[in-house]
């Protein structure tokens, strides 16, 4: 069963939990946001990562993944001049079965995806863990300033999104991981992902600290 969503074509992923703000000042996206602010909540869109193009202007993005992340509209502020500033938090994924451009924005109709711990994810998730703070670590030694650690939950499905927001990798990789099927399979490519990560930081501990944490990162 599908369902119709507007669609926003960003440059970054967005992951179930991730709080994603937003400065709107392209018309077709004002009038997304004037269209969902005049529906009952929740009001959602549909956050897809562009794979071939950019962000701004009309048919940039001229090739987008096939999984996406709903977008659910918490603040709204309208300028004077027509812009928004928006917070949305990320909540449900879901894949791309056939786009609609019929709309001065992009619509199109998608089909949810569960969201499965899979096979013993228990024994990973603890691997994760420990890798992960000692990732956190080495940023901070690297020149990432102080890195809290932050509350990791038990359930393994908000852990393996907590680390795929967190951790700093390129759009491919992140990609790869929202599209992973289940917790288990996201947190063993974590896993190895973050074994790189601290080989690389334990190698050059001098590197700049420009992308790191920001904090935006919270549990629904």
């Amino acid at each position: 069963m599908t369902e119709r969503l507007p669609l926003f074509p960003l440059g970054t992923v967005l992951f179930p939990g991730l709080v994603l703000p937003l400065h709107l000042f392209e018309e077709r996206y004002r009038l997304l946001v004037g269209d969902l602010l005049e529906r009952p909540e929740p009001r959602g869109f549909g956050v897809v990562g562009i794979e071939l193009g950019h962000e701004v202007g009309e048919d940039a993005a001229r090739r987008l993944a096939g999984v996406g992340c709903l977008a659910e509209l918490r603040e709204a502020r309208r300028h004077p001049d027509g812009r928004y500033d928006i917070v949305t938090t990320g909540t449900r994924r879901f894949r791309v079965k056939q786009l609609d451009r019929s709309r001065p924005y992009l619509q199109g109709e998608v089909e949810f995806l569960p969201e499965e711990p899979g096979a013993e994810p228990a024994p990973a998730a603890r691997r994760v863990r420990r890798l992960f703070r000692l990732y956190r670590e080495r940023l901070s030694a690297a020149g990432a300033g102080r890195v809290d650690d932050p509350d990791l939950p038990d359930d393994p499905v908000a852990l393996s999104y907590l680390i795929a927001a967190s951790v700093v990798l390129d759009g491919h990789e992140k990609q790869r991981l929202l599209e992973c099927e289940d917790a288990a399979l996201r947190l063993a490519a974590e896993r190895e992902l973050l074994v790189r990560e601290n080989r690389i930081l334990d190698a050059l501990p001098m590197i700049p600290a420009g992308q790191f944490l920001d904090g935006s990162f919270t549990l629904n």
